[in-house]
Parts: C-alpha cells; sequence; structure tokens
C-alpha cells in the first residue's frame, strides 16, 4: 500500500477566510464622519481619490480635523480610515466613480446628504467651504494629474 505524503518542497493551497463587517445605509447615516466626508466631495464638485486625500491631509494641517491619521510617503499623504470610509460610500451606493475617475455623489448620496445636512453645524459647513476653497489651488493640479494618467492608459489600451 502506498501513502501520499506532502514533503516541505510540495506547494500547498490555503484558503483564507477574512470577515468584514457588513456596513448598512443606516450605519453611514449615523457617522457623522462619514456625513461630512460626503459634503466634502458634495462641495468639490467631483474630485479624485489621491486629491482628497491631499485636500483632507491639508485640511488637517490648517487645523480641521475630521479624525483621519495619515501616513506620509514620499510626499503623498494615505489614509487607511479614510480608504475604508470610501469604501463604505461606495458599497452603500452613496459615492460612485465617473468616467474620468472622480468621486461624485449619487442620487442617492445626495437624498442622504440632503437629509443629513443639519447634522453639521453652519460654522462647520462655512469651514468647510473656506477651506475647500482655499486648497482648491493646491488639490486640482493632483486632480489634472490623475485624469491625464487615466487618459494615457486608455489610449494605451486601445492601440493593442
Amino acid at each position: 500500500m502506498r501513502y501520499l505524503s506532502k514533503t516541505p518542497s510540495s506547494k500547498s493551497k490555503e484558503i483564507k477566510i477574512v470577515t468584514r463587517h457588513v456596513i448598512t445605509l443606516s450605519d453611514v447615516e449615523k457617522d457623522p464622519r462619514k456625513i461630512k466626508l460626503l459634503y466634502i466631495i458634495s462641495e468639490f464638485g467631483g474630485i479624485s481619490e489621491k486629491a482628497l486625500q491631499y485636500l483632507l491631509y491639508e485640511m488637517k494641517q490648517a487645523g480641521y480635523e475630521l479624525g483621519y491619521n495619515f501616513t506620509v510617503v514620499g510626499r503623498v499623504p494615505t489614509s487607511k480610515e479614510l480608504f475604508n470610509d470610501l469604501l463604505a460610500l461606495k458599497y452603500t451606493g452613496l459615492v460612485e466613480t465617473n468616467p474620468v475617475r472622480k468621486l461624485v455623489l449619487s442620487s442617492l448620496g445626495k437624498e442622504v446628504l440632503d437629509k443629513e445636512t443639519q447634522s453639521i453645524s453652519d460654522e462647520e459647513r462655512n469651514t468647510i467651504k473656506k477651506l475647500i476653497e482655499e486648497l482648491r489651488v493646491k488639490v486640482k493640479p493632483i486632480d489634472v494629474e490623475v485624469e491625464m494618467t487615466f487618459k494615457r492608459t486608455r489610449s494605451r489600451r486601445r492601440m493593442f
């Protein structure tokens, strides 16, 4: 009788199960940070994820704190919390990516924001608007860079 055994040199495949919490629309509506994030995306009027990271990082440097921790690698600020919040907003259908890779509010996102805007004080809304207008000059070139990179990549794909 012959037995099969795995030797150290043989490779095995493992299934890795990762559990993730399911987020619902009501979870988003109860989270003030996500509502403020929706408001910022709405006020900017379409922004790439990379530019949004820069915007929120610069807003934090200017003193407006949303609670995101940023790590700067090669002058590029990144935040795992922001990534997770954006993922939740996309998953619930409140934010979508338009054809030129910009985040925009969906019709459902606009409805939720209209309903939940009162949770953001007038003073805070004015602060957000003021910071967006001040920082737009810094952030817009990043948006243009993302858009041009996307267009170049798309045109290369057409050639092949």
